[in-house]
């Protein structure tokens, strides 16, 4: 983290500014007094008396006094020396006007200019100035005189929230460097036209959201100076999924399009067997959305140093946007009476909700259901830069009690006791999905992400549901964070019936085991066709595979008995990576062991499935799926080669190149289920970097870099990137193409600048191969210790 640069505001000033702004309050310029002419040669008539009763204390100013009364700054020292017709003499200049101040900003607002485009935000309406994080963005300052950057110094202030803070992200000091790094905030000037420079700024990409208030500091040898706050140079910053290192990243340029710039969805309702669509306005862009969506944040009272993390701020805002505990965006109304308000059937996008409750400061807008809660999530979310769609789900459970299942209790006569049924299937339940990673959970756990702001049950003490991840739910890790055995309940539940006997308890009578998680929709990619996306929620219905996660499941729930628990637990599981591990561009083999330690026979159906995965956790796809029947016998440790060809993987991998084997099953004379992970990475070859001859301070030297082709494919438009502190500075150099299993070498030449222990430091980048480097240890001699 970058040393944090002290207030550079002069002593003097204490007081004028305040240290403290308060978010969406705009600021109130301090009245200042109209100069008036002879002041110094008025006087009241206390004045004159004072200075006739006592004329040692209190003296008519004198010539001299006078002229040691500091000029007053002028905006342009020219044409005061044209007022005054003439120049001042160095002797006359004054200290104003060899101060560095900064007269103007300009952050490039034009809705075609570089800042909006290349941040995608110039489809917002609002004139504002809004960017997303961890990616640069360009502003010109116009100075009272040229900047000397051998003696002239400035920084940035960025503050947000109503308590900004250092320590906590909400009070940025951003300071001038010579060259910008990534991941951190930093400015660096571009351009230089006289008294205007051009600064180009970056932001790390794990920035609070939000508004931030912007003021400049300047300091040179004749002193300090602060450009005050001004609510047109406000810098709105979004979540980024354009920016790889952003938690919200999302490698599809179409799926960015639809979830993030798509302005316009689909919304499904009705039945499995009659699904109807209507079409719904987001209208993220809208002028007044943003703010509105900020100030509905704001009204959550949450700290703003949360809000650089999209899994807090989706949990706030799934608070927020229901009416209960918190006085959110709508009133929810399943009565039929909607007298005093709007029928939700009524409402065909979220701007006049959204506009209606910034409107009236917070007052919750009358009515909605599921549907409308979940298209204005979708609103607020790719409004804030966090990629959404809003999804449907048809015979959607309501658990009620935490059990993982749906009861229906009888009496003895097999008549349903009313007061008992508390759980519902819901013909369809609406909710938003949002993309992001979760390095709070196991890997695996990234990419979409259940949300919802209808307020059904609470969720540590709130009615909010999620973010929960959509593969946790699948596999049903229902002990996942957060609120995974809900959504689990709602997609995959097996639906109970309970009948009462005489003795007042209950007996499980039957289990339906294909009630809920139907048809689940959502709008399609770069068309208006419906997206059946139940796959993702849960296995087919059925399989071995969807009823060991129910059991996984269930047994966390309040009804576990509700399932046979297994007769015996005495088969293991576990996945052996021999060596180094596979290799990119070969086939990977991986060796499953199957243990039976009891003296009986056991007969194991074991699923495999393969994954690519982000480094970040997030699933991009599956590869490989598999089926084996084992029969083991007492005691007997069984090894499976497991084989993932190359061709199967080739055209899927992507930068780290991980990948995820998950292995479920169960054991047929126990009913004991087996469930584990293993995550594991294909290796990439490094490069050999051999130097040649001695290393001599101020002599040139020679490195041979040399690299094989692993992948039986050309690599296009080869990249390496050399670099070493007291060897040469970075250095990149376009090799071109090298064909398929190829091996290349790369002669460089260097003067080193240092003696001493130095590491040189070589890496290869394309598009088909990433993450291959080298390292070399050099020893540079003094050149006058060779000399001796």
């Amino acid at each position: 983290m970058p040393a944090v640069t002290p207030s550079v505001r002069d002593r003097s000033a204490v007081g004028r500014f305040p240290t403290v702004t308060l978010s969406f309050v705009e600021d109130v310029e301090e009245e200042k007094e109209e100069p008036r002419e002879n002041d110094v040669n008025k006087e009241s008539a206390c004045q004159r008396w004072l200075r006739k009763a006592c004329p040692c204390c209190y003296k008519q100013p004198s010539d001299d006094d006078m002229a040691e009364t500091v000029v007053t700054e002028v905006d342009d020292p020219d044409k005061e020396e044209e007022a005054n017709g003439k120049k001042p003499t160095t002797g006359e200049v004054n200290i104003n006007e060899l101060l560095l101040k900064v007269r103007s900003i300009d952050l490039m607002k034009s809705k075609t200019g570089d800042n909006l485009v290349e941040h995608h935000t110039n489809l917002y309406q609002d004139y504002k100035f809004i960017i997303r994080r961890g990616q640069t963005f360009q502003m010109w300052m116009t100075l009272s005189r040229p900047f000397n950057p051998k003696s002239d110094k400035l920084h940035l202030e960025l503050k947000t929230g109503p308590l900004p803070a250092v320590s906590k992200g909400t009070h940025v000091i951003v300071p001038l460097v010579e060259e910008l790094e990534d991941g951190r905030w930093e400015a660096a000037v571009v351009k230089q036209e006289d008294r205007r420079i051009k600064l180009c700024v970056n932001s790390p990409p794990t920035a609070v959201i939000g508004r931030y208030q912007l003021t400049v500091g300047t300091t040179c040898a004749n002193g300090q100076d602060t450009f005050t706050h001004d609510p047109a140079n406000d810098i709105y910053m979004l979540f980024n999924p354009w920016c790889e290192d952003d938690s919200v990243f999302m490698d599809s340029e179409a799926e960015r399009q639809e979830y993030v710039l798509n302005d316009v969805g689909k919304i499904y309702y009705g039945t499995e067997y009659q699904i109807g669509a209507r079409t719904w306005n987001y209208g993220q862009f809208n002028d007044g959305i943003l703010a509105a969506c900020l100030f509905i944040l704001e009204r959550s009272r949450t700290p703003n140093s949360g809000w650089g993390d999209p899994v807090n701020v989706t949990r706030i805002l799934s608070a927020m946007v229901n009416s209960p505990n918190d006085l959110g965006v709508i009133e929810g109304n399943w009565s039929g009476d909607y007298s005093l308000g709007t029928s939700p059937t009524v409402w065909s996008g979220s701007v006049e909700i959204i506009n209606e409750y910034y409107k009236n400061k917070g007052t919750p807008v009358k009515y909605g259901q599921c549907w409308v809660f979940g298209g204005v999530f979708t609103t607020v979310l790719r409004c804030l830069g966090i990629p959404a769609r809003t999804v449907t789900n048809f015979s959607s459970a309501h658990d009620t009690d935490v059990s993982l299942t749906t009861d229906v209790y009888l009496d003895e006569e097999m008549e349903p006791i009313t007061y008992l049924n508390t759980d519902s299937i819901w013909n369809f339940h609406v909710w938003t999905d949002c993309w992001m990673a979760r390095p709070d959970l196991p890997p695996g756990n990234g990419g979409w992400q259940a949300v919802d702001g209808t307020p059904q049950e609470t969720s540590q003490g709130t009615f909010r549901c999620g973010p929960a991840s959509l593969a946790a739910v699948r596999n049903g890790q229902v002990y996942l964070k957060h609120d995974s055995a809900f959504v689990f309940a709602e997609v995959n539940s097996d639906k109970i019936y309970w009948q009462k006997i005489k003795d007042g308890t209950f007996s499980q009578v039957y289990n339906e085991k294909n009630a809920v998680g139907h048809s689940i929709s959502t709008k399609a990619v770069g068309s208006d066709e419906r997206n059946d996306i139940t796959h993702l929620y849960k296995h087919p219905e059925g399989s071995e595979e969807e009823r060991i996660a129910v059991e996984i499941a269930c047994r966390y729930g309040s009804k576990a008995a509700a399932y046979s628990s297994p007769t015996a637990e005495d088969v293991t599981v576990e996945v052996i990576l021999e060596g180094d591990g596979p290799k990119i561009g070969a086939d990977a083999e991986l060796t499953i062991r199957l243990k039976n330690m009891s003296s009986e026979k056991r007969t194991v159906t074991l699923h495999s499935q393969l994954a690519i995965m982000y480094y970040t956790g997030v699933y991009k796809d599956t590869v490989k799926k598999d089926k084996a029947d084992v029969e083991l016998l007492p005691n007997e440790e069984n090894d499976l080669a497991w084989e993932l060809e190359y061709n199967m993987y080739k055209d899927q991998v992507i930068d780290q190149a991980a990948l995820m084997l998950t292995l479920s099953g169960r054991v047929k004379e126990t009913q004991q289920v087996l469930a584990t992970q293993f995550s594991f990475r294909l290796r990439t070859p490094d490069l050999i970097i051999k130097p040649i001859g001695k290393a001599v301070v101020g002599e040139m030297m020679v490195v041979e870099i040399s690299f094989t082709n692993p992948l039986p494919q050309v690599l296009k438009a080869v990249i390496f990137h050399l670099e070493g502190t007291g060897l040469l500075a970075a250095r990149k150099i376009e090799f071109g193409d090298i064909g398929r299993h190829a091996s290349v070498s790369l002669v460089q030449d260097f003067v080193p600048g240092l003696p001493g222990p130095r590491k040189l430091l070589v890496s290869l980048d394309c598009k088909q191969l990433t993450q291959v480097h080298g390292a070399s240890d050099i020893t540079v001699e003094d050149k006058s210790s060779v000399a001796s």
